[in-house]
């Protein structure tokens, strides 16, 4: 992360606020009543949450599969 220019731009580069705020995000999202995850799949799941936001994610996500392909598990 380039935090000279996110500072210049007077943009938050991390806080115990900002942090906080990534926990709970985390935590509402993994930890619902009866919820039980594994590494990889919440992985997944938050990896795909996180494309959502902001929107040009999805254009920049896939551009890539488009360029370089998608790697299936078998």
């Amino acid at each position: 992360m380039d935090y000279s220019s996110r500072v210049a731009a007077n943009e938050p580069i991390g806080s115990g606020v900002t942090e906080a705020a990534c926990e709970v995000i985390v935590k509402q999202r993994l930890c619902g009543s009866g919820m039980k995850w594994t590494e990889g799949g919440s992985a997944v799941v938050l990896s795909l949450w996180a494309l959502s936001y902001p929107p040009e994610r999805w254009a920049q996500f896939w551009s890539k599969v488009d360029r370089w392909g998608f790697p299936v598990a078998a």
